[in-house]
């Protein structure tokens, strides 16, 4: 009788050993799953290779991907981008960690990243594809948008002219546009322009 008391107490201890294990492995899976989440930003601010290239420079950035959005084209390409008839700006989508890096970091990299109160016009490119440019992902991100927005404005002696509208439709740029920076340091426009902006910004 104690013999059998024994095997029923060891084979309930075994039972809730392994009950035990599968329960701190699935909330281990979860908090892990729930620690790996993301968020995304969408910005536009002139020429897309500019902004891949300074947003990859911040600590809690995934991936930066070079799009169009803001028009109202259907799976618009470059050409079409850039004769202006689309709507579409030259956006750069970004995939963050929010427990790196805040959207208000993001925002403030924005600002400093170029010149909000030009318009339609990034030095020398000009046209409404390089507009400056914020589509918020939801509520909490325009609220954040607007509130930037009004305290940046004390920052630049010209009225700030940054569109803040919706996401509607992200579309990916053509697979040169990606990492171009990276790719293509030595061509004239990375040389010329991407580069003494990365090098300004760093020294900030």
């Amino acid at each position: 009788m104690e013999i059998s008391k024994l095997i029923l107490r060891i084979g309930f201890c075994v039972n809730l050993f392994i009950l035990t294990g599968t329960m701190n492995a699935a909330t281990e899976s979860k908090e892990d799953h729930s620690s790996s989440k993301t968020q995304q930003a969408t910005f536009g601010g002139g020429c897309f290779w500019c902004f891949d290239a300074i947003f990859k420079t911040e600590d809690g950035v995934k991936k930066v991907t070079s799009g169009y959005a803001g028009g109202k084209t259907s799976n618009p390409t470059y050409e079409q981008v850039c004769a202006g008839a689309t709507g579409h700006a030259e956006v750069v989508q970004i995939e963050f960690d929010p427990a790196k890096v805040s959207y208000e970091q993001l925002l403030d990299l924005f600002w400093r990243a170029h010149d909000p109160t030009t318009l339609n016009r990034q030095g020398a490119d000009h046209g409404t594809q390089y507009r400056s440019i914020i589509l918020y992902h939801n509520e909490a991100q325009k609220q954040a948008a607007e509130k930037s927005k009004h305290k940046a404005a004390g920052q630049f002696k010209d009225p700030i002219v940054t569109e803040i509208i919706s996401l509607k439709e992200f579309y990916s740029a053509e697979g040169y546009h990606q990492d171009y920076y990276k790719n293509n340091p030595r061509a004239p426009y990375c040389t010329m322009v991407i580069h003494p902006k990365l090098e300004k910004l760093k020294k900030h």
